[in-house]
């Protein structure tokens, strides 16, 4: 466990560790109430900057606390971004498993599935769903969720593929072991670790299409606040507050790169190759 001592690892741990627990319990952070509003102190600066004391890092064009909606807005950004990942890893591993294994026609029928897919940019398609059905928290799940699938599918299939013809399968498949048991039982534990590394890249990917849904006003709408909304409003008055748009924005970068950043250390970590080498 010694990747997860390296200072990066730890930053990177505290930032999405702090952005956890904005999820789940706002409240214990959030100085003020999110939907406060006062007009009287709309598109103030930061209280570092000389603007009013108790609003860290300023007002909205409304007067309600940025550092305050930042951090309630974490709660649908980031809920929405993991049960996609949560859906799309459960939806993918299982196809990749069963196609990797089995080769033949299920093979390239799910293969001509996930080029069917992919041919397709992932945004537009997200944006067409939600612009018919409608942008509730279920639908964005769900969408973003099915939208992702193929590259689970197409890491487990690879690594399927390149341990389905080692002894210890031969040897379940000689005792006469079910399909299914093989699949789940003795390959599904072996390509875990590709299947964990990419989901952190997976769920930076879903919190970027996330904000860019809410910034396109696709998202989940107001007074909800999320990190893409918030940039969206505060661009009108970027010329006299940009904190409203620029922490948001902050929030965003911060908490991807501390999620990219864990997913390298586990990659590191859960590859013996590469941890051979460290410790040569």
């Amino acid at each position: 466990m010694r990747h997860l001592r390296s200072p990066v690892a730890v930053t990177s741990l505290i930032v999405v560790g702090l952005a956890l627990l904005a999820t789940l319990a706002p409240g214990l952070l959030a100085p003020h109430d999110p939907a406060e509003q006062s007009l009287l102190a709309r598109l103030a600066p930061p209280s570092f900057l000389g603007g009013p004391e108790g609003h860290f890092l300023g007002t909205d064009q409304l007067g309600r606390d940025i550092l305050s909606r930042i951090i309630y807005g974490a709660r649908a950004t980031l809920l929405i971004s993991i049960a996609a990942v949560v859906i799309s890893c459960s939806i993918g591993t299982t196809v990749g498993l069963v196609a990797g294994y089995n080769g033949g026609r299920t093979d390239a029928l799910v293969l001509r599935l996930i080029d069917m897919q992919l041919a397709f940019p992932v945004i537009l398609l997200v944006i067409a769903v939600v612009a018919v059905v409608g942008s509730s928290v279920l639908t964005l799940i769900v969408v973003l969720g099915v939208s992702g699938w193929p590259q689970f599918a197409r890491i487990v299939r690879a690594a399927v593929i390149s341990v389905r013809e080692m002894e210890y399968v031969e040897a379940a498949r000689a005792i006469g072991a079910p399909a299914m048991r093989v699949i789940f039982r003795h390959i599904g534990p072996n390509v875990l670790s590709a299947t964990i590394v990419f989901a952190t890249y997976e769920l930076s990917r879903m919190i970027l299409i996330e904000a860019t849904l809410s910034f396109l006003g696709l998202g989940i709408q107001p007074p909800t606040p999320t990190w893409g909304g918030m940039i969206s409003e505060g661009q009108k008055y970027i010329s006299l507050a940009w904190a409203a748009s620029v922490f948001p924005g902050i929030a965003i970068a911060s908490t991807i790169l501390a999620i990219n950043m864990i997913g390298d250390v586990l990659r590191d970590a859960l590859d013996p190759r590469l941890s051979g080498e460290d410790g040569r």
